[in-house]
């Protein structure tokens, strides 16, 4: 019994190649996220990369990755409809580094902001014994 309308679960007004064309665009994304995943978990345990330079390589896989997600799921463009979004996403990213950055500066400094009370403090004296 038909209702003047299609029997598919597309809304009305939806084009059948957007739709396919939108799932396509998630399916490479999936894709090349899982691929990065599992290229993360490969460099950290094999020595393919030279010791020292396995947190640079993470780090940059790290950055492939959440390029993937603001491309492909969040669709973070720099066409000219997509401002007030990239806007938003710079101003999340300061927020986040003035944090990060602001706490390890605190913990840094820790011990010359508040020095243990109970530790007694070693003078030039004591350390010269």
């Amino acid at each position: 019994m038909s209702h003047g309308h299609d029997d598919d679960d597309s809304a009305p007004g939806d084009d059948h190649s957007q739709v396919l064309a939108g799932v396509r665009g998630y399916a490479v994304g999936l894709v090349l996220a899982a691929g990065l995943t599992a290229t993360s978990f490969w460099v950290a345990s094999t020595h393919v990369l030279w010791g020292p330079g396995v947190p640079i390589g993470l780090c940059v896989l790290a950055i492939a990755q959440m390029g993937i997600h603001l491309a492909f799921f969040l669709h973070i463009t720099t066409g000219p409809d997509n401002t007030n979004n990239v806007l938003a996403l710079a101003f999340g990213v300061l927020i986040v580094f003035l944090v990060v950055a602001g706490s390890l500066w605190i913990m840094a400094h820790l011990n010359q902001m508040m020095p243990m009370a109970g530790m007694p403090q070693m003078t030039d004296l004591q350390m010269q014994h």
